[in-house]
């Protein structure tokens, strides 16, 4: 039960942060160094994923090696796109 409270008590907390520096960045003459480190800080966080889930357990997910195998030409067990390969007969 505090789990979800901490975690939201935390995001919320971060979140006022963040907008206290971005608002003070576009409308304080005095905004400075501080300001700008908090506002870059959690813009950069929110590019991160946030559904991340280990490879094994990731539905639809390539296997291992799988993109080194068709980078050297070799044919995987199953390989499912259809296409018949780089050197075929295609007209031009």
């Amino acid at each position: 039960m505090t789990g979800p409270i901490v975690r939201r008590g935390a995001a919320l907390g971060l979140g006022a942060v963040w907008w206290w520096a971005a608002v003070r960045l576009a409308v304080a003459r005095d905004a400075g160094v501080l300001e700008g480190a908090v506002a870059a800080g959690g813009w950069g966080l929110s590019l991160l994923p946030v559904h991340c889930v280990a490879k094994s357990r990731a539905v639809g997910a390539v296997a291992a090696g799988r993109w080194g195998a068709a980078w050297r030409g070799e044919r995987g067990r199953g390989g499912g796109d259809g296409q018949s390969g780089a050197g075929g007969s295609g007209g031009g």
